[in-house]
């Protein structure tokens, strides 16, 4: 397999935004010593082989496509598979997007510590009311700290939109939307603002 970084160590910070956890996962990895790398002499940083990190991913699972692409991961959690099917497709003709979906939460549950999305199209009828659980539940766990989440629906007043932005969304869509829409919520979502 070709080595697609010009570095041949990385901080976990980098190890974090390849494997799309938060970079305090990566230190727990570490300090467990499931992930092999080193501690710069007199300071707490650590350090990671790519070496290490290409055979953790293996072992794991952690897909190496977005590795080798840059390809945005999504991941969308939708009941009608139609809408599934159809954002697959115009996914597939108009963007580099690496696209799953399923259509319940559960399966979400697995395909999120599978396929470590970089962008989860979530729709709401899954959640009730209580967004704000919902949003903090997903963000406890480890695999989706740094996932972006885009509330979809098709039942939103304009007082709910902005409630959903409060409660931890990163984006939402009012249905029906366009192509446009969809994909300009996953580009703002993941643009790295520095």
């Amino acid at each position: 397999m070709m080595n697609p970084f010009d570095k041949d160590v990385l901080t976990t910070g980098e190890v974090a935004k390849i494997c799309n956890v938060a970079a305090r996962t990566v230190s727990k990895w570490f300090d467990s010593g499931q992930i092999e790398g080193y501690r710069i002499p007199g300071s707490k940083d650590r350090r990671i082989p790519v070496q290490a990190l290409l055979s953790f991913m293996q072992e794991h699972g952690i897909p190496f496509d977005g590795l080798m692409s840059g390809n945005t991961r999504v991941l969308i959690v939708d009941k009608d598979k139609e809408v599934c099917g159809t954002l697959e497709r115009v996914f597939a003709d108009q963007t580099e997007y690496i696209v799953q979906s399923c259509s319940n939460p559960f399966t979400a549950g697995v395909e999120c510590e599978r396929f470590r999305p970089h962008v989860m199209l979530f729709d709401l009828e899954f959640c009730g009311d209580d967004y704000t659980t919902f949003t903090k539940s997903l963000r406890d766990s480890d695999e989706m700290q740094s996932t972006k989440i885009i509330a979809m629906s098709g039942r939103l007043t304009d007082g709910q939109l902005t409630r959903l932005t409060c409660s931890g969304f990163d984006g939402v869509l009012r249905k029906p939307f366009t192509v446009r829409q969809v994909i300009d919520s996953i580009e703002n979502a993941v643009a790295v603002v520095y």
